[in-house]
């Protein structure tokens, strides 16, 4: 005798759909939990190097080097004294080192302001040539243009030690056979000045700024463009009046890649500076003495120091730096 199989009643079906709900619910509940632990793992990876070097700042210097490491001791600010309010570098026990300099020596709030007007200006201006650069580049088809988007692309993969020399040749020649015949001997326009720290960190934004300007204007339509030229605009009045607006999230991606860029710089700069206009990186470089080894407390009290800036930066910018870096990611 067959038997009949019935269809399911309602009440089973909805059994079934509740438990593959409370099922999806439970994978869905297991994916968060281990994304959330993989990106707590990486978070934790890069932060533990700079918490642990703000710790260095605020405890004596016997505890830095010791072993088995002391993370949490009594904190210390005498580091912050010397460092940021430029006092006495001798402070005693407390950090158990004797400074090797006198109290200006460790001063580096000239340092941050050299680094902040640096970082400024030659964001200012690389984004300012970078951008009708990008434009030209991504609206004219012209000869050999892919070339020269290679030839900007390779000026990024050539490491900046391979630039030392030519560019400390560079300026101390033009410095001695240039300008010091028209300012007067000795005179100093390229070395060790705001000018020649300047070009260097411009020629470094420059071919960045260049390429990340560029893919945002190759997403703007040039429909755009020819409709303000059919409405009587020349090509300059089109960009400037009509197109730049589009690409202000794009600029302002490229202004804060380019100042992070300017301020983390220090081979260039140190090969170009001796004592004045120095920043930050090539400051905090002055803390390794041969003759009496690396004052540590000192240099985590800078390096601490240095970062609040670009961190209060970041968190002021970040909406605009994400919504640059992702426009035209997604196309509908």
């Amino acid at each position: 005798m067959a038997i009949t199989q019935l269809p399911a009643s309602g009440v089973t079906r909805k059994v079934e759909a509740t438990q593959a709900e409370r099922v999806a619910r439970r994978r869905h509940r297991r994916e968060s939990i281990a994304q959330t632990a993989v990106a707590a793992f990486i978070a934790l990876f890069f932060f533990a190097p700079i918490a642990y070097w703000f710790l260095v700042s605020v405890k004596p210097l016997t505890y830095t080097m010791s072993w088995p490491p002391v993370l949490l001791s009594e904190p210390i600010f005498d580091w912050y004294e010397v460092v940021v309010l430029g006092l006495d570098p001798n402070v005693g026990a407390k950090t158990g080192i004797v400074f090797n300099g006198a109290a200006g020596d460790y001063y580096v709030i000239p340092y941050l302001l050299n680094s902040i007007v640096i970082g400024v200006l030659s964001t200012i201006v690389a984004v300012g040539l970078a951008t009708p650069a990008a434009y030209a580049l991504s609206r004219f088809h012209f000869q050999r243009r892919s070339s020269v988007i290679a030839w900007i692309l390779s000026t990024r993969m050539m490491p900046p030690v391979v630039a030392m020399f030519p560019l400390f040749w560079l300026y101390t020649q033009a410095d001695q056979r240039v300008f010091s015949s028209i300012f007067g001997r000795g005179t100093s326009v390229l070395y060790d000045s705001l000018l020649g720290v300047l070009l260097v960190h411009v020629v470094v934004n420059l071919p960045l700024s260049t390429l990340l300007l560029k893919s945002f204007f190759d997403d703007i339509p040039t429909d755009l463009d020819e409709a303000a030229m059919v409405d009587g605009c020349t090509r300059w009045q089109a960009f400037s009046k009509v197109i730049w607006h589009y690409a202000l999230p794009g600029m302002a991606a490229a202004a804060i890649l380019a100042f992070i860029t300017s301020w983390n710089e220090f081979l260039l700069t140190l090969t170009v500076t001796r004592t004045q206009f120095r920043t930050v990186p090539v400051f905090g470089s002055t803390f390794d003495v041969s003759a009496a080894g690396t004052e540590w407390g000192a240099l985590a009290a800078v390096s601490t120091t240095a970062m609040v800036p670009v961190f209060i930066f970041v968190l002021i910018v970040q909406r605009n730096l994400v919504r640059g870096l992702t426009m035209g990611a997604v196309k509908g």
